[in-house]
């Protein structure tokens, strides 16, 4: 017989992994939570869908989708310097698999566990496989990161390296025989990208701006310029990027995906030059190479140069929804 709503919560998803946040008065088992803020401080809220054969292949491991949704949702977090600590989730799903949905809470206890969230509600019910996640972080009052404060002369930095989950894609999609460590490493980007809560967290002092690169470079250094009315040149020699993806195709094509490839999840942020040696020094800690790809300007639009001459960019510059 299969699983009712609410034995499906309580065997899958009313576990002790799940129940470790901070501030939980009343969590899973009622009509609402109840959750209490620290004095002084702010809620970040923000909220993704992921949908079967649109944002992952429908034959993809359950343990991944679990552990790929909730990444992306802390990266919104990351990019706003706010603190993990709650998550709802609501799952639509064609059928009850128990074997499934063991893989599935497998991929997000890993981060919750990680993050020490708890899971706090959510929604099931049946209809074609998707999943929807709402995550909840606390900031110091008046410190969250935004995109409307880059400032001409900022410099624009990045974490990590560009373009790995885009190359990963077709892999995912596609799947060979993989048989190169660099093939490898590319899918594993793709389906386990790493949110960089810490850095959102150490930036608060520094970052003038700062957007998680789900889109892609150009489009989510886009919103940065656009909130912040101002424009950007970008060093297309200064791109970092890996020697798997350098490996996956000709320089034109590796450049494509790194600046409008997305869903890579690292941070892009700007920080004023005064602010730049505390900045690099105090992150140095988190072993994660950060690279300056260029500086904020009055003139708005984002300019893509190389040997200090302008160069046109990618036709596409990001993922588009609809």
């Amino acid at each position: 017989m299969a699983l009712s709503e609410f034995e499906l919560i309580d065997r899958f998803f009313n576990r002790e992994v799940f129940q470790r946040g901070q501030g939980v008065i009343l969590g899973i088992g009622d009509d609402c939570a109840l959750l209490n803020l620290r004095h002084g401080e702010q809620l970040a809220v923000s909220m993704d869908t992921m949908v079967s054969g649109v944002h992952f292949p429908v034959d993809a491991d359950a343990e991944d989708i679990g552990y790929r949704l909730l990444a992306s949702n802390l990266s919104d977090l990351a990019a706003m310097g706010a603190e993990p600590v709650w998550f709802t989730l609501a799952m639509t799903l064609p059928e009850v698999k128990e074997h499934w949905l063991e893989g599935f809470v497998s991929g997000l206890s890993i981060l919750a566990q990680e993050h020490h969230l708890a899971l706090v509600g959510g929604d099931t019910t049946k209809g074609p496989l998707t999943l929807t996640v709402q995550v909840h972080g606390r900031i110091p009052l008046g410190q969250a990161l935004r995109r409307d404060g880059a400032l001409a002369g900022d410099k624009i930095y990045v974490s990590g390296t560009l373009g790995d989950a885009a190359a990963g894609l077709p892999l995912a999609l596609s799947p060979p025989e993989l048989t190169t460590d660099y093939q490898r490493y590319l899918l594993s980007r793709f389906y386990r990208p790493s949110p960089r809560v810490e850095h959102g967290r150490l930036l608060r002092p520094y970052a003038s701006a700062a957007v998680d690169i789900s889109d892609g470079l150009l489009a989510d250094l886009g919103h940065i310029c656009k909130r912040s009315h101002m424009g950007a040149e970008l060093d297309l020699d200064l791109l970092p990027m890996s020697e798997a993806l350098l490996a996956s195709g000709d320089r034109a094509y590796v450049e494509s995906l790194a600046l409008s490839g997305g869903e890579d999840f690292e941070l892009c942020f700007t920080v004023n030059p005064a602010d730049e040696e505390q900045m690099l020094r105090e992150l140095e800690r988190l072993h994660v190479p950060l690279t300056c790809i260029g500086t904020i300007t009055h003139r708005t639009g984002i300019r893509l140069l190389r040997n200090n001459a302008e160069v046109e960019g990618p036709e596409r510059l990001g993922f588009r929804h609809f």
